[in-house]
């Protein structure tokens, strides 16, 4: 990736911004094969982002294909916690290149250990049949909404600050406005908008890879909502065991989108998470599926 908009740009984005950048800024590491390296992000809990693995594999993946094939999908394993003093080294198999799709596999590694693996599939424009579901109503405008990083500081924990200082996304809840009481919403679903915390450079393929980076955002919290649990339960324990992304149309994520979110089922220690991302013309973008680890402590 081509990141000389980042140092003719001083002080037009935040650290984690940067931070984000250098993350998915991949270096070749083997010249007869598809390996690559990449920065870890540090993070409050020590672990790895999930998002930012991901957004990883799918740079990588994207390494190998011709600009003319954009990733349409990507399906992923969460397969251990990462290490945010490593670098991750992002190994890829073509697996296969046919006349409209190609697909990939990337597996991203940490002390000789797989921790994320991924296939994707990428495609050449076509044309044919177009609908989508449209967006919920009065999704509100994300200018009218509180900050989410200054919702976050305001708890005082300090992984929600450590949060606060890595996400490298505004992000705004719609029940939550600036001014007045926060508004009622179904328990389990919610809608939070997103935008990058500063212009990115135009590469497509570094707004599909933030797409994913942001995709494994907030999308767990709907679960602990629907049953009254807060992340600041003692004894909580959350981590995204895999994830699903269908990228539908292209958008900027440095442009707000609306990342509806909705929990269908949760069981064995286990709970499911949906979302469907809109822009502000109300086009859907992408839809995501997670499903993640919940282990709420016992009342005894």
């Amino acid at each position: 990736m081509d990141t000389s908009w980042v140092s003719a740009h001083p002080g037009n984005y935040a650290p984690a911004v940067e931070s984000m950048l250098d993350a998915l800024t991949l270096t070749r590491s083997d010249a007869s094969g598809d390996v690559f390296t990449a920065p870890s992000q540090w993070q409050p809990q020590g672990r790895l982002f999930g998002g930012q693995v991901m957004a990883q594999a799918a740079m990588a993946a994207m390494a190998t294909i011709d600009d003319n094939r954009a990733i349409h999908s990507l399906h992923g394993y969460f397969l251990k916690p990462g290490d945010i003093d490593v670098p991750v080294t992002l190994k890829v198999d073509r697996i296969y290149d046919g006349r409209s799709f190609s697909t990939r596999r990337a597996q991203a590694v940490q002390h000789d250990l797989p921790i994320f693996s991924m296939i994707a599939s990428f495609q050449t424009p076509d044309g044919g049949l177009d609908h989508f579901d449209e967006s919920p109503p009065n999704l509100g405008d994300p200018e009218d909404l509180h900050p989410g990083i200054d919702l976050l500081l305001a708890t005082g924990h300090p992984v929600a600050e450590g949060w606060a200082k890595t996400r490298p996304f505004d992000f705004r809840y719609s029940h939550i406005p600036k001014n007045g009481k926060p508004s009622p919403r179904p328990s389990g679903d919610q809608v939070v908008w997103f935008r990058c915390l500063s212009e990115l450079p135009d590469d497509p393929r570094l707004h599909r890879a933030a797409l994913s980076y942001l995709s494994d955002s907030t999308l767990l919290e709907g679960i602990l909502t629907r049953h009254g649990v807060s992340w600041t339960t003692p004894g909580l324990k959350v981590a995204s065991l895999d994830h699903a992304l269908w990228f539908h149309r292209f958008a900027r994520v440095d442009q707000w989108l609306a990342y509806v979110q909705h929990t269908p089922s949760a069981q064995a220690g286990r709970g499911l998470a949906m979302g469907r991302i809109y822009d502000r013309d109300g086009n859907l973008i992408a839809s995501v599926a997670q499903e993640g680890m919940v282990r709420v402590p016992s009342p005894e």
